[in-house]
Parts: C-alpha cells; sequence; structure tokens
C-alpha cells in the first residue's frame, strides 16, 4: 500500500518545542504537512518562557526540507488560542490539524492541593484545548475537514498518586474528545485523543529502568494516522508507548435491574452490577441511554 502523506494539510501543534510535540511536528513535517510548532517554551511547572524553543523545531524542520513555522503565543487563555490559530491562518491559509499537546505538571499530594496547582494545570491541559481548538473548529466546519488530537493520559483514565489536578484535566480531554466526536461528525471532524508513556522532561524522572524504551517518537505514529484524511475512527482513546498501541474504552456492565429497589437489593446483588461478563462499550451517550432504557422496560 502507497505510504501516507499529508500534502497541503496545515497543523497546529501545541507545546511542540520540545518531546511529544517536536517528535509529532517532525513527523507530519516530514509527510508533507505545513506545520505551526507552538510552544511558550516554560519551565515544567509552566513558568518562564524561551522564544527558542519552538524556532529551533522549525529549523529543524526547514533543514529537512519542510514547512513550519513559530508560534510562541500561550495556550492558557482565549486570546492565545485564538492568536495561535491566527498564526496557521495568516501563514498558510487555513487549519486542518490541532494536536493539543501542551502540558505543564504542579504535582502534590491531595490533601496537600492548593489553588495555584490546581489552576495552571486546567488552564493549560484543559482549558488550553477548549481555547486552541475552538477558533480552529468554526473553520473546520466552515471547510467541512478537520483532525483533532488530544494528548489525555493514564493518569486520568486510571489514577496516579499526587496528580488529582493533572489527572482530572486529563480525563476531561476524554469528555472533550468524546463530544467533538459527536458534534463533528456531520462535518467531516474526527476528533480523538492519546495516553501515551514516553520519555520526555516530565516524565525523565518517572521511567527508571523503562526509560530507555520510551523514545517519545514511538508515540507520533498514532498521532500521524488519527490526523490523517483516510483514518475512520473519531471519539475514541489509545494508550500509546514504546512500540505498543492499545484501544482504551469505556465499558458497562449488564448490571441489576429493578424497580423500586431498596438498599437492601443493591447490596445482595452486588456481585451482578459489578460483573464484566458480557459488558457493552456504548460510542455515545445515546447508546448508553438505549441500553439504559431496554433494561427498563
Amino acid at each position: 500500500m502507497a505510504d501516507l502523506g499529508f500534502d497541503g494539510k496545515v497543523a497546529i501543534i501545541t507545546g511542540a518545542g520540545g518531546g511529544l510535540g517536536r517528535q509529532h511536528a517532525l513527523l507530519l513535517a516530514k509527510r508533507g504537512a505545513l506545520v505551526v510548532v507552538n510552544d511558550l517554551g516554560g519551565n515544567i511547572d509552566g513558568t518562564g518562557g524561551d522564544a527558542s524553543a519552538a524556532q529551533k523545531v522549525v529549523d529543524e524542520i526547514k533543514a529537512a526540507g519542510g514547512e513550519a513555522v513559530a508560534d510562541h503565543n500561550s495556550v492558557a487563555t482565549p486570546e492565545g488560542g485564538a492568536a495561535i490559530v491566527k498564526t496557521a491562518v495568516d501563514t498558510f491559509g487555513r487549519v486542518d490539524i490541532v494536536i493539543n499537546n501542551a502540558g505543564i505538571l504542579r504535582d502534590k499530594s491531595f490533601h496537600n492541593m492548593s489553588p495555584d496547582l490546581m489552576n495552571p494545570v486546567f488552564d493549560v491541559h484543559l482549558k488550553g484545548a477548549f481555547h486552541v481548538t475552538q477558533p480552529a473548529w468554526v473553520l473546520m466546519r466552515e471547510q467541512g475537514y478537520g483532525r483533532i488530537i488530544s494528548t489525555s493520559s493514564a493518569a486520568g483514565i486510571f489514577g496516579n498518586f499526587g496528580q488529582t489536578n493533572y489527572g482530572a484535566a486529563k480525563l476531561g480531554l476524554v469528555g472533550f474528545t468524546r463530544v467533538l466526536a459527536v458534534e463533528g461528525a456531520k462535518y467531516n471532524i474526527k476528533a480523538n485523543a492519546i495516553a501515551p508513556l514516553a520519555l520526555t522532561r516530565m516524565t525523565e524522572d518517572l521511567m527508571g529502568a523503562l526509560a530507555d524504551k520510551l523514545d517519545p517518537s514511538q508515540v507520533s505514529p498514532i498521532v500521524a494516522w488519527l490526523a490523517h484524511e483516510d483514518c475512520p475512527v473519531t471519539g475514541q482513546v489509545y494508550s500509546v508507548g514504546g512500540g505498543r498501541v492499545a484501544n482504551v474504552f469505556f465499558g458497562e456492565t449488564q448490571g441489576y435491574t429493578k424497580p423500586d429497589h431498596t438498599l437492601e437489593d443493591v447490596r445482595d446483588n452486588w456481585d451482578a452490577i459489578m460483573s464484566q461478563k458480557d459488558y457493552f462499550v456504548p460510542q455515545n451517550l445515546a447508546e448508553e441511554t438505549a441500553a439504559f432504557f431496554n433494561k427498563l422496560k
């Protein structure tokens, strides 16, 4: 089969000055995409800024024969998100792909969590995806095409100590993705998410012996596939890292049904409620609600 390309497609990649975002940018540019390399150039906790981070990636892309432009706006405000999209339109004339990758860490156990640790993480990870995607969404609806990939995390899907702020924001991106998939269907806009495991400056102290197997370049192929016009899926989440790609899904058990049941009924039928035999995987709220109603008939 022929290799997949992105000729003429314009991609915005946030947090692309290093780590995962840099690898996404290099791969898409190598395959013909016109790339907006967005990065504030801040520290891991979101403080500071260095415009050279994004420009270095742009220089790499151009040295390899690709086309890219640097953008240094923050995703953490509506104005910053709009400015990032404006950079794409002013430079390349359109937006086809948004990869929400920008992120920061401010870890702390929950009993020590404070607003100055919580709010900036929400602003960058969750609100940042809103701020960048919404102005791009308007353009995608008008042109009848778009691909959106957001970066979730196993910390949100499965839980991780010391990351209530990060985990809540990251699982929020799954809900964000699922709704965009529903709303974008009639406009040929597909939205998916990844939960990556990779060695980056945000994770370098956590990977231990696995570090040498978790190069961030191992994550970019699935991102590029989800960004491609041939990709058929939407509303999905993929765990990816070290050469492995797996679909993560939300299933629902068959449960227990009895109108006007009592507290004791719940206790006595707990095994049925929890049994994962014959679980089903709703693709949207309508499917889950239909299954619910079928049980009540």
